[in-house]
């Protein structure tokens, strides 16, 4: 599995990083996990088509980890000119969310006469769904975002990727790192504590209870970004758009 980071910062484009988007790419397919508002940038930046792209995996109903899906499903009609299906898939309330949140960009977009078809699957946290050929289970965390907020295992059969979404920090994060190829968690602050996320000494002091063969961090504000050394020093792999993992 190849994991291409399109986007890995915050909701505030610190460090001029992009909203969260991964794409996963193996003998399963192509795979997006979170759609950020900036990701169709990103793809473009890293000259990536999205006609190759099966579906997509939303973790929670922000806007930087979602908002970017009306631009793609009109990018796919105008501009790719996709006639391949799309799954979109997320926690419960995805499919009303993603309605209100086209309708509110591009008024009447939702009447749209497809020329692709689409559609949205809901997957109920601590269940499985398979996804574009990819095996995905989500897992509750804490991040009020107006519906359930959740990491991702995301599993081709041969390699585990798994994620925390964004979330303070929580039982289920073990659960959602053990035995994964590769685990990327965020880590908005550095050593203040913040409602929601994680900081640098909360991670830095449960590192030995993620059982990941390698772990990445994600999602950094600025204060975060001026401990990556300190990060890279304890063995973590630090995402910045554009970086490529092979598993």
């Amino acid at each position: 599995m190849k994991v291409t980071i399109v986007g890995s910062g915050d909701a505030f484009g610190t460090g001029g990083r992009g909203n969260t988007c991964f794409r996963l790419d193996s003998h399963a397919g192509a795979l997006l996990v979170d759609f950020g508002s900036t990701a169709l940038v990103g793809l473009n930046r890293l000259g990536m088509s999205t006609l190759d792209i099966g579906g997509v995996v939303i973790s929670h109903l922000h806007g930087d980890h979602f908002g970017g899906l009306p631009f793609l499903l009109l990018e796919s009609q105008f501009v790719a000119e996709r006639r391949a299906p799309l799954v979109i898939a997320g926690p419960p309330g995805l499919h009303t969310r993603l309605e209100m949140a086209c309708e509110v960009l591009f008024p009447g977009m939702t009447g749209n006469r497809w020329a692709f078809p689409w559609s949205v699957v809901e997957i109920e946290p601590g269940t499985s769904r398979s996804i574009a050929g990819f095996e995905v289970q989500p897992m509750l965390v804490r991040h009020p975002s107006g519906a359930p907020a959740t990491g991702l295992r995301v599993g081709d059969g041969k390699k585990l990727f798994a994620y925390s979404g964004d979330t303070s920090w929580v039982p289920n994060l073990p659960l959602l790192a053990q035995d994964a190829d590769l685990f990327i968690v965020e880590c908005y602050s550095g050593l203040r504590p913040i409602p929601n996320h994680i900081d640098w000494p909360t991670l830095e002091s449960n590192l030995d209870k993620l059982h990941a063969r390698n772990i990445a961090v994600t999602h950094m504000g600025r204060s975060a970004l001026e401990l990556t050394s300190q990060m890279a020093e304890k063995g973590l792999i630090i995402v910045e758009d554009g970086k490529i993992i092979e598993l």
